[in-house]
């Protein structure tokens, strides 16, 4: 069928992908609904992550948050601007920058907390409690497998020095954990 015709309809319902983007849609929505003027979901985010692990640079938040390198610069310029993150050089290398939380930034954090639980209960309460948190855990292990394939690849050549062991070990214990069937919960 043509480009409007029902197979092609059909075929966005079965992908995976597409059914992903709308769900985040719906995730996006919910947040939206109950944090209205409030940071954004991408900032409430930023700001998880920044206040579990004060002094991350921007690779590592791209890294933590999923956010891609150019749109989480564009993100942390604005948040600075709004007073929400300090940026500062890296003790630890130079040529880093580091983000800390303000002041209003972790106040900020503190208001909008219990606002993204509320959101993400009614997400998960669309698919009732069981399925709801059968799907957090296959999103985790969905994540935890792209982790483990990342790893392997970052990993050196057999055959090359390096500090391959490591790597090793940690992207087969990456990809162990994401091999495991989602646990069985209780009804």
């Amino acid at each position: 069928m043509g480009r409007t015709g029902k197979a092609s309809g059909a075929a966005l319902a079965d992908s995976p992908s597409h059914l992903l983007h709308r769900a985040l849609q719906l995730a996006l929505d919910l947040y939206a609904s109950e944090a209205p003027g409030l940071v954004t979901q991408r900032q409430f985010a930023v700001l998880s992550a920044v206040a579990a692990d004060e002094g991350l640079s921007q690779t590592d938040l791209v890294r933590t948050t999923g956010i891609d390198r150019s749109t989480l610069a564009d993100l942390v310029a604005r948040m600075i601007a709004k007073g929400l993150l300090d940026r500062a050089r890296s003790e630890v290398d130079g040529r880093a920058k580091t983000v800390r939380l303000t002041a209003e930034g972790r106040e900020a954090l503190v208001a909008a907390e219990p606002r993204a639980a509320a959101a993400d209960v009614r997400l998960v309460e669309l698919l009732g409690r069981r399925k709801g948190e059968k799907f957090v855990a296959l999103l985790q292990s969905l994540l935890a497998a792209e982790s483990a394939n990342e790893d392997a690849e970052e990993a050196p050549k057999p055959g090359k020095k390096g500090k391959n062991k490591k790597a090793k070990k940690k992207a087969k214990k990456a990809a162990a954990a994401a091999a495991e069937p989602a646990p069985a919960l209780d009804p």
